[in-house]
């Protein structure tokens, strides 16, 4: 019995060049003339063709970073090593703009308030609503206040 429907954007031709081409989705989209969504339907679709596309972008990063590395261990290319420290950890390598502050600053400052507050504040109850407003600040950061503070409350 033959499929009805319309007949699918990409090909195996389509597919083979999107797998080969090692670049970003959306690079592999204007290469083969289709969007990006087409991409990410066909692979939800055609399970084969999703575990080769996962394929196809691991190795290219892999490719991409072995690259890297290789120039890295030259003295005189070190700034690929940089670059890759950048982005492997930009939490402690990545350049910061001047006058700028870090999460773990941000929450290491609203640690030292909530120790003020806990000494300063007499009343119990302001002291564990405020705690619980800073600590819902820090939450939001992703780094909730250390639980000795949040202990040291009532």
């Amino acid at each position: 019995m033959a499929k009805c429907g319309r007949k699918p954007v990409l090909d195996q031709i389509k597919k083979s060049e999107i797998l080969g081409v090692g670049c970003s989705r959306r690079t592999a989209a204007k290469y083969v003339g289709c969007a990006v969504s087409t991409i990410q339907n066909t692979a939800t679709r055609d399970h084969e063709f999703a575990k080769d596309l996962y394929r196809a972008e691991q190795n290219a990063e892999l490719g991409f970073m072995r690259n890297i590395q290789s120039a890295a261990k030259k003295t005189q290319y070190w700034r690929a090593a940089a670059w890759a420290l950048e982005r492997i950890n930009p939490r402690d390598f990545a350049q910061r703009k001047p006058n700028t502050i870090t999460v773990e600053q941000v929450r290491q400052l609203l640690t030292q308030f909530a120790e003020i507050v806990i000494e300063e504040v007499p009343v119990s109850k302001y002291r564990t609503r405020i705690i619980a407003r800073l600590n819902a600040m820090a939450i939001g950061l992703g780094h909730p206040i250390i639980t000795k503070v949040a202990n040291h409350v009532s």
